[in-house]
């Protein structure tokens, strides 16, 4: 009695997969497809959650228009997840790095070493919050498969009482009832219980890799930072951005590749700058000018030509 109560107390990112056959016994190719199989549930739990989602990414499109900050925390997977997504953002959409920050339980060195107990301590969550000097302007994400990380609640608790927006992803669809919620906006991605019990770096992080995805994507698209489909707002930082930046001038510009490359070097290797240069024929101060009388949005700005 006492392991079956156990048992029906787990979160069902802890419980063992009603289905799901001894992995022990299995062959490489069988587990592979297992594994893959398993795998169609993160995207549909992502679907189910659209609209929770969408509700995070306007909570972090609202912060970054406004001049805050949107800050993701987790411990262990979620931490590492974390602190992925916030390193994109600068050369996806030349977001400065303080917009999208991260804080992992354990700190920076718990990305590739594991830090035992680290998730286990609420006021070292709220003290990184602290650290982090968050406030009206900002929103916190606390991303946590179970629900029930200390760092991530404590940190929430703190991101609250400082007057920051606040949201959870969790993969606990029991914490979707909790009064009062753990946050304002609760994304339950609910793939179900692990092929290998309590991995919730298996379809807990796939779906959290693509929720996050779809965040920052539609945050930065709500910010003004994309043009249709396009990453007019990238880092020059490479070759190969740089030649997707004379291709995005090329084609958004209406010029052949030397004009496009003068113009992206007058401005700096700022893509919408250079576009808007060829398109309204205006040196790169006028065109940042424009630009900013629009917050930055290329489409506002060409529009008003």
């Amino acid at each position: 009695m006492r392991e079956s109560h156990e048992a029906a107390a787990l979160p069902v990112t802890e419980a063992e997969h009603p289905a799901c056959p001894p992995l022990d016994r299995m062959g490489a190719l069988e587990l592979v497809r297992l594994l893959a199989e398993e795998e169609r549930r993160s995207p549909a739990a992502v679907a189910a959650a659209a609209e929770q989602i969408a509700a995070i990414a306007e909570l972090a499109a609202a912060a970054l228009t406004a001049g805050g900050a949107l800050v993701l925390c987790g411990a262990g997977t979620s931490g590492r997840l974390a602190l992925a997504e916030a390193a994109e953002c600068p050369p996806t959409f030349g977001s400065a790095p303080e917009q999208v920050r991260a804080i992992m339980a354990g700190g920076p060195a718990a990305m590739v070493r594991a830090v035992e107990g680290a998730e286990d301590d609420a006021s070292a969550g709220a003290r990184a919050v602290a650290a982090e000097r968050l406030g009206s302007l900002d929103v916190l994400v606390g991303i946590s498969a179970s629900g029930g990380a200390p760092f991530v609640r404590g940190a929430l608790a703190e991101a609250r009482r400082r007057g920051a927006r606040t949201a959870l992803l969790t993969c606990n669809p029991a914490l979707a009832a909790e009064r009062p919620p753990p946050a304002e906006v609760v994304a339950v991605l609910a793939v179900g219980p692990e092929v290998l019990a309590g991995s919730t770096r298996l379809k807990g992080g796939t779906a959290t890799k693509i929720a996050l995805n779809a965040i920052t994507t539609a945050a930065f698209a709500l910010a003004g930072k994309v043009y249709g489909d396009l990453m007019v707002d990238l880092q020059a930082s490479n070759a190969k951005l740089r030649a997707r930046a004379r291709r995005l001038v090329m084609r958004l510009g209406g010029v052949e590749a030397a004009r496009a490359e003068e113009l992206l070097a007058q401005a700096d290797w700022r893509v919408k700058e250079a576009v808007v240069m060829a398109r309204r024929g205006l040196g790169a101060e006028q065109a940042r000018e424009v630009l900013a009388a629009v917050q930055g949005r290329l489409r506002q700005a060409l529009e008003g030509s």
